[in-house]
């Protein structure tokens, strides 16, 4: 200990008035009689950072401090350091000029200290100040991960051959070799650190990729691989590394040629990691990915990303007795967390819970989960069937991934089951399509579906290096304005992360989903009955409000929780369709129809000039904000047509209907059959005299294009206007 250095550092920080006096003298008397560093000291308490003490001694030895991103290193320089000098000592070399080198510390470094590397090395030392941290980074990035580790077992000489390909056949010694060398403590101490510097840099995968002469690994954080700078001697010990792993997941180190997959547990900083692994066999040698997943789930539905008001309504549906509720999304957008947040949120002793996953991604107290097991013969659809007999009040099964799944599911909802479950769509309106294509009847989605929800995930601008856009492209600017139907009085701001040490640079951390949710009532139940399209459901439920997930993900950027680029990235542009209440052009409006375009200037349908009774119903009043009940107890209007063809109608009513609002029609045609139930568009609204009545007055002709209609009934229409005409 340097007692002047220790005193001059106690003086600049009484100076400074960084703690108070008192609580500085105590700790600097105590660490004078016990003989320690009362600077270290003060640092492992927490007190003080690192950076403070290491800018004091700066100022007293007349040593340079450095920031960790002005340092640029040339390669000539870091061969002329071995790793395991520069490891064992803690310092990282920052140039050499002629015989002087320059070296980056993070403490007081004595002067026999100093002779060893001076002598070890064979050059003048210059010392600077850095962070141990930032050393510690600093050595991984430029010398490789576990670089240090593979250098000392490349000295103790425990490997002496080259590598050769992990999926050529071995000889029994040479297996017995390799499992001798995955248990010493060299091998298990790098698989360690490989593992440990994933968690420490939030990864959720750590992929192990071989090609010809060499091994990359790569971590996936916030949902993006970034390549982990490995030794490139670590080529030579990767059947190690491998054949360790598998010895943590119990699986056969000797097959190499087919798929395995495993799972393991390891601590680390404290707390329980579950590792899910998979290997492959590739043309270069086996290929591993390791699936990182906490112990505990601590998720929680308010931090999911979901809006208060689709928050709300996802609470609600989660306290259902019946129905089902899908969620969808490709793989990796974040379902099941979402899944789990809500079982979770409705987690209670008076409530059993049973779920069928494939595989058990997180265990939960309290809930009865069961693992698919397909080799043995437990299936969704076996374990469906079996959890049933188990009296459950709420069950997730993983996927429905075909019709007897589906089939059993539904049952179970339509008997007084809560199911959550989720499926592969694009979108949550696909959901739809994708059960009608594996086999549902449409009667049973309608009737025991409550609701669709689509997610992504996005990633969050990190909060420490958050700053706000200068200057928004115009094409950004106009997707916003358009998408959300803002107006020039509306300023849009928007946020990018210029990336620090806490971001690892990237500008982004955490991320956070966005949702679309397409809730099951009277009206898309209609057009699931009729078989409507995906983008007809989609494009109906939008003229109700839904938004999509490009809308939400807007919503998201607005609010300076992620970026534009995030938002392209994970959707796909809002339909052509600009439905209430947003802003729609005369032009727009007839995007929606099907299957004609135009419904009075082109016409695919011949058109029959016939008197009958229509009823109908306002679904959509062009976006005029109407209490939700009132709508639904809105009478039935009725009207008498002045012609009809197969693509649309034109009638008469006294109701002041407006152009874009959309309807639900009945229409009692004169065949006899049963009377046709679609869905239609107001197209124009034309005020005429009536004189019929004693007192007279107006009624509206109304041109009306059909929206969702059954193809058996526009077909039923069209044979009818052509055997009338003819």
């Amino acid at each position: 200990m340097n007692v002047r250095i220790e005193k001059a550092c106690f003086d600049k920080l009484i100076k400074a008035n960084l703690l108070p006096q008192a609580e500085l003298e105590k700790l600097y008397e105590e660490s004078m009689r016990a003989k320690n560093s009362f600077s270290e000291q003060l640092i492992q308490l927490g007190l003080i950072k690192e950076s403070v003490i290491l800018k004091i001694y700066s100022e007293v030895l007349n040593i340079p401090y450095i920031e960790k991103k002005r340092i640029a290193v040339d390669d000539g320089t870091l061969k002329k350091v071995p790793i395991k000098f520069a490891w064992y000592y803690k310092f990282f070399p920052i140039s050499l000029e002629g015989r002087k080198l320059t070296i980056a510390v993070s403490r007081l470094i004595d002067v026999n200290t100093l002779d060893e590397i001076r002598l070890g090395l064979g050059f003048d030392i210059s010392l600077a100040f850095i962070p141990s941290q930032d050393i510690q980074e600093l050595l991984k990035k430029h010398y490789g991960l576990g670089a240090e580790t593979v250098d000392k077992i490349l000295s103790q000489r425990a490997i002496g051959k080259e590598y050769v390909n992990p999926s050529a056949d071995v000889s029994s010694e040479e297996v017995e070799d390799l499992e001798k060398l995955a248990e010493s403590a060299s091998v298990v101490q790098l698989v360690n650190q490989i593992i440990l510097e994933a968690v420490k840099k939030r990864a959720s995968d750590i992929h192990i990729e071989p090609s010809r002469g060499k091994v990359r690994f790569r971590y996936r954080i916030d949902g993006v691989l970034h390549e982990a700078p490995v030794p490139q001697d670590i080529i030579r010990f990767l059947p190690t590394i491998l054949s360790r792993i598998k010895i943590m997941a119990n699986l056969n180190i000797v097959e190499k040629r087919l798929p395995q997959d495993g799972k393991a547990r390891v601590r680390t900083q404290n707390q329980s990691i579950d590792l899910r692994i998979s290997s492959i066999p590739t043309s270069q040698g086996e290929s591993m990915v390791i699936r990182i997943l906490p112990n505990q789930m601590v998720y929680d539905l308010a931090n999911l990303g979901l809006e208060e008001a689709y928050l709300k309504k996802f609470k609600q549906l989660l306290q259902r007795n019946e129905g089902i509720v899908f969620l969808t999304g490709p793989t990796g957008s974040g379902k099941s967390t979402t899944l789990y947040a809500g079982i979770q949120q409705i987690s209670k002793t008076e409530r059993k819970i049973i779920t069928i996953e494939d595989p058990v991604e997180y265990e939960m107290g309290d809930i009865t989960q069961i693992q698919v097991v397909p080799d043995v013969g437990l299936t969704f659809a076996k374990g469906l069937r079996s959890m049933l007999r188990h009296d459950p009040d709420v069950m997730m099964v993983g996927e429905v991934r075909d019709l007897e799944t589906a089939d059993i599911a539904i049952r179970a909802a339509l008997t007084g089951h809560l199911i959550l479950s989720t499926l592969h769509t694009n979108d949550a309106a696909s959901g739809v399509t994708r059960l009608l294509d594996i086999g549902v009847e449409p009667y049973l989605i309608a009737s025991s579906v409550i609701a669709f929800m689509a997610q992504r995930l996005v990633r969050v601008i990190c909060p420490a290096c958050k700053t706000e856009v200068e200057q928004l492209p115009d094409e950004i600017h106009e997707m916003i304005e358009r998408d959300l139907a803002m107006t020039d009085e509306n300023p849009i701001k928007a946020f990018y992360g210029r990336g620090c040490d806490q971001c690892f640079e990237t500008g982004y951390q955490g991320r956070i989903a966005i949702h679309e949710m397409l809730e099951i009532d009277q009206d898309i139940k209609q057009l699931i009955y009729q078989k409507a399209t995906a983008e007809q459901i989609k494009a109906f439920a939008m003229t109700k409000g839904m938004k999509t997930l490009r809308q939400d993900g807007w919503q998201k950027v607005l609010a300076g929780q992620t970026t534009a680029d995030e938002v392209l990235r994970a959707t796909s542009a809002v339909p052509d369709i600009i439905p209430m209440p947003f802003k729609m052009t005369s032009a727009q409006k007839v995007k929606i129809e099907t299957p004609d375009q135009g419904f009075h200037n082109k016409r695919k349908y011949e058109r029959l000039m016939i008197n009958f009774p229509i009823t109908y119903r306002i679904v959509d009043d062009q976006g005029q904000k109407t209490d939700s009940k009132e709508k639904l107890s809105h009478p039935y209007g009725r009207g008498v047509t002045e012609n009809i063809s197969a693509g649309g109608i034109s009638f008469l009513t006294r109701d002041p209907i407006k152009a874009g609002s959309i309807l639900e029609l009945k229409l009692e045609m004169p065949d006899q059959l049963d009377p046709i139930q679609c869905l239609g568009r107001t197209l124009r609204v034309m005020k005429v005299l009536d004189w019929v009545g004693d007192a007279g007055g107006y009624r509206y002709k109304l041109a009306v294009l059909f929206l969702a209609i059954n193809s058996v009934d526009r077909t039923r229409i069209e044979n009818f206007c052509e055997l009338t005409i003819g």
